[in-house]
């Protein structure tokens, strides 16, 4: 047995004393992009998830809740999420954890689905595309921004996701429209799933969460409109899948900067099992089952992404709205 198995046997022993770590990833594409560094390709997710595989005992995350309610986890629980919906999960990311054996939950925001592209998205295809060394975008409140190589255009790509995302809606999405207009970039409608993808990841064994219907940060949305976000996530995976839909998990997820104690009531009242945040840290039994943490080690190197993993386990401050 691994040293990291036996540390995480140790921090979890599982069943009264367990605890319950919960991944997050959101794309696992077919080759590195450089303007993703953040997201794995599929050979690095593949060498990750077998050493996870090794390190803890995955278990579907509406499993692992019910085990939580009742105080039976196993030693070492693990799950595994997916969030927004892109079509990588299921061409890339399913086969992989289909191979291994291990089940995850996808969290989807439907509105995006069947050819839609996230606003986030068109920035990073705008900087992709955009022929030249600079792009000025000084005249819609943003800086002007080096294009010239590679790095220089990840850099920017993150400076500009950080300045607009916390802007209203209808503005982030003017504003993305604009620099894709300015840098020439091709429309892309084959990012998201489709409805017959998200079928499939659930006729295939994965569970399909909700993730709300435009993926809007909750907190800035009055009750109503947040209520009906949610709801429509919900009724419309559910009439996809043809079955119930259980899990949510909230848009950005930070405590409350992204979503509110009336967020978390909203979604107990709509009928969920359990949502997720993505704060950091472990589940236990008896925590609030409306805001499990969740976690992902950013190293590349494996034994570094298993001690962050292991280090994770002693994380049980986590932040609640």
């Amino acid at each position: 047995m691994s040293a990291l198995r036996l540390v995480n046997r140790r921090l979890s022993p599982g069943g009264e004393r367990g605890s319950l770590t919960i991944m997050i990833f959101h794309r696992v594409l077919s080759q590195p992009d450089p303007l993703l560094p953040s997201e794995p390709d599929a050979a690095t997710f593949a060498k990750r998830m077998t050493r996870v595989r090794e390190w803890f005992n995955v278990v579907p995350l509406d499993e692992a809740v019910t085990c939580l309610q009742g105080r039976s986890l196993p030693e070492r629980a693990l799950a595994v999420t997916f969030d927004d919906g892109y079509a990588d999960n299921h061409d890339v990311a399913f086969p992989i954890l289909r191979e291994l054996g291990i089940p995850a939950t996808f969290f989807v925001a439907t509105a995006y689905l069947d050819g839609g592209c996230m606003w986030n998205d068109q920035i990073v295809e705008a900087l992709r595309h955009h022929d030249g060394d600079a792009l000025d975008l000084r005249d819609i409140g943003l800086q002007r921004t080096s294009t010239g190589s590679a790095l220089e255009r990840a850099v920017a790509v993150e400076r500009i996701l950080d300045a607009l995302k916390y802007r209203p809606p209808a503005e982030r999405t003017a504003i993305a429209g604009e620099i894709a207009r300015r840098a020439a970039a091709p429309g892309r409608t084959d990012l998201m799933m489709t409805r017959a993808q998200v079928r499939g990841l659930a006729r295939g064994g994965m569970t399909i969460g909700a993730h709300t219907a435009t993926h809007p940060i909750l907190a800035h949305l009055d009750v109503d409109e947040a209520r009906r976000e949610i709801a429509a996530g919900k009724q419309d995976l559910e009439a996809i899948t043809d079955g119930p839909v259980t899990l949510f998990a909230y848009p950005n997820g930070k405590p409350n900067k992204d979503y509110t104690i009336d967020n978390v009531e909203q979604v107990r009242e709509l009928g969920f099992l359990a949502a997720c945040s993505t704060a950091p840290g472990v589940a236990a039994p008896g925590d609030d089952l409306m805001q499990l943490p969740r976690f992902s080690p950013w190293d590349r190197p494996i034994w570094r992404y298993g001690v962050r993993l292991s280090h994770n386990l002693r994380n049980r401050d986590f932040a609640t709205a």
